[in-house]
C-alpha cells in the first residue's frame, strides 16, 4: 500500500523512523507529513532518510506545492493515512474539520474510511471528557482509532496513554485494510523481530568529565566503544534506542537517537528522564567520585600552598542502583562490572546488591575492558550459572549480550501471563 505517515506533536513521536521502517519492511511505500510541533521530538532529516521522500513541515512550502494542492495529490496518491501519534490537540482539530497544519490538511483531503489515529497523551489527557467524547465522534464518522496502551509514561507517572508498540500498529494496520473476499484477516509475518521489537531502550556509554578547575578533569579511559556496540546491536534487534553517551570521539551509530552529556550528574539526570523504558543498559564508565568544589577559573602553580594540593572528592550518586532500587516488573536492568581481581564474585555481589537483572563482568586487561577494541565477558544472571564469553570484538559480544536480553524478557513476559 501507499501509505502517508502524519506525525503530530506528541513524545512519542520519537519512536516514528522505527515506524517508517517497519512499514516497509511491511511492503508499504510510506511518505511523511509532520505537524510544527512534532519537529520538536523527531527531526525531518531523520525522517526524510529512512522515508525516502521529502517530508511535508510547512503546508506552503514551494518545495511541495504541485500546482498548490500538494495535499490532494497526496491524498490521491495514499491508500491510507495513518496519524501516529495523534496529541490531544489534533484530535480534537481533525474531530472538529479544523486543518490548520500540514498533517490535518491531509486528513481533511481523505475520506474517514481510509485514516487510522493512534492517539498518544499523558493519562489524564486520555481520560478528560471531551477527549473522549472527540474519540467517540470519530469511531462514529468512520476513522478507525487505535485506543492507547496503559503503563509508563514520559512524565513519570503511570496509566493509560501509550503509544502501542509499532508491530500492534503494523499489524492493525494490515488487518484494516487486508481483509479478503469474505471479510478474514490475512496473516501479517512478523517483520519487527521478537521481544525487543519496538521496545524503548537506554544505553549509556563513555567515560564522564569531572571538572577540577577549568582546564583539568577527572576522566578514565573509556573509549565508548563497548555501549556503541550495544546501540547498534540493539538497533538491529528492532529497538528503539536511545544511547546517553560521554564524550567520545567515534561516530554515533545510525538510527539511533543520542544524547551528549559531560558529568556524571548530567549522566544521571538524563539516565532518570528515562527510567520507565524497557531495558537500561548502564555500559558507561561513571565516575565514582567527582571534586567537592570545583573552581571556575584555572588554578596556578603560585596558588598552591607549599607547592602542593589537596583535591577533596565526594561519591557521586550510584545510578545503577538508583534504577534497581525502583525497578518496574517488566524492566531489564543491565549493570557492567569492571573488575581487575575476582571478576565472578565481585560481579555477583554487585548483581545482588543492586538488585538488576544482570551483571556485564569484565577484567581490565591487555586486550580486555576500557580501551580495548575486544572484550571478555562473564553474563551473570540471578540463580543461574555464570556464561563466560570468550574474547572477542566488542560488537560480537554486544550481539551475545542482546540475545541474552531477550531471553530475560521472554522470561518476564510469561510471569506476567
Amino acid at each position: 500500500m501507499n501509505i502517508i505517515l502524519g506525525i503530530t506533536g506528541s513524545v512519542s513521536a520519537y519512536k516514528t523512523p522505527w515506524l517508517v521502517r517497519d512499514l516497509q519492511r511491511a511492503g508499504h511505500s510510506v511518505r511523511v507529513v509532520m505537524s510544527e510541533s512534532a519537529t520538536n521530538f523527531v527531526t525531518p532529516l531523520a525522517l526524510q532518510t529512512v522515508s525516502k521522500h521529502i517530508v511535508v513541515t510547512n503546508p506552503f512550502s514551494a518545495e511541495v506545492q504541485e500546482g498548490g494542492s500538494w495535499h490532494v495529490h497526496w491524498a490521491e496518491w495514499a491508500d491510507a493515512l495513518l496519524v501516529v501519534p495523534c496529541s490531544a490537540a489534533s484530535l480534537g482539530r481533525i474531530c472538529h474539520g479544523i486543518p490548520d497544519n500540514a498533517v490535518l490538511l491531509v486528513a481533511a483531503s481523505m475520506p474517514p474510511e481510509k485514516i487510522v489515529i493512534s492517539p498518544a497523551m499523558d493519562s489524564d489527557m486520555w481520560q478528560q471528557a471531551s477527549t473522549q467524547r472527540n474519540v467517540e465522534q470519530l469511531k462514529t464518522d468512520g476513522y478507525t482509532v487505535i485506543d492507547p496502551e496503559s503503563g509508563n509514561l514520559a512524565s513519570g507517572l503511570e496509566g493509560t496513554g501509550r503509544l502501542p508498540e509499532l508491530n500492534v500498529i503494523v499489524q492493525i494496520v494490515h488487518d484494516h485494510f487486508n481483509n479478503d473476499s469474505h471479510g478474514n484477516q490475512t496473516e501479517l509475518a512478523d517483520v519487527t523481530g521478537g521481544q525487543l521489537a519496538g521496545k524503548h531502550c537506554v544505553v549509556t556509554a563513555g567515560p564522564t568529565v569531572e571538572p577540577i578547575d577549568a582546564v583539568r578533569s577527572i576522566i578514565n579511559h573509556s573509549t565508548g566503544k563497548m555501549g556503541y556496540a550495544i546501540a547498534e546491536a540493539l538497533r538491529e534487534a528492532g529497538a528503539l534506542v536511545t544511547l546517553i553517551s560521554g564524550p567520545v570521539s567515534i561516530p554515533a551509530p545510525v538510527g539511533v537517537t543520542v544524547v551528549h552529556v559531560q558529568t556524571a550528574h548530567e549522566m544521571l539526570i538524563q539516565v532518570m528522564q528515562y527510567s520507565y523504558a524497557s531495558v537500561i543498559i548502564m555500559a558507561a564508565a561513571v565516575a565514582d567520585f567527582t571534586p567537592v568544589s570545583p573552581v571556575i577559573n584555572k588554578i596556578k602553580k603560585d596558588q598552591l600552598q607549599d607547592g602542593k594540593m589537596t583535591l577533596g572528592l565526594k561519591p557521586t550518586i550510584d545510578i545503577l542502583q538508583t534504577l534497581g532500587e525502583q525497578k518496574q516488573p517488566h524492566q531489564v536492568i543491565v549493570g557492567f562490572a569492571l573488575e581487575t581481581e575476582n571478576v565472578v564474585s565481585n560481579g555477583i555481589a554487585k548483581l545482588n546488591k543492586k538488585n538488576v537483572d544482570m551483571i556485564v563482568a569484565n577484567e581490565q586487561g591487555e586486550n580486555t575492558g576500557l580501551g580495548s577494541t575486544t572484550n571478555q565477558i562473564t553474563i551473570l544472571t540471578k540463580g543461574k550459572a555464570p556464561v563466560s564469553v570468550p574474547l572477542m570484538e566488542k560488537r560480537a559480544c554486544a550481539a551475545v549480550l542482546v540475545q541474552h536480553i531477550q531471553r530475560l524478557l521472554e522470561m518476564k513476559a510469561e510471569d506476567t501471563k
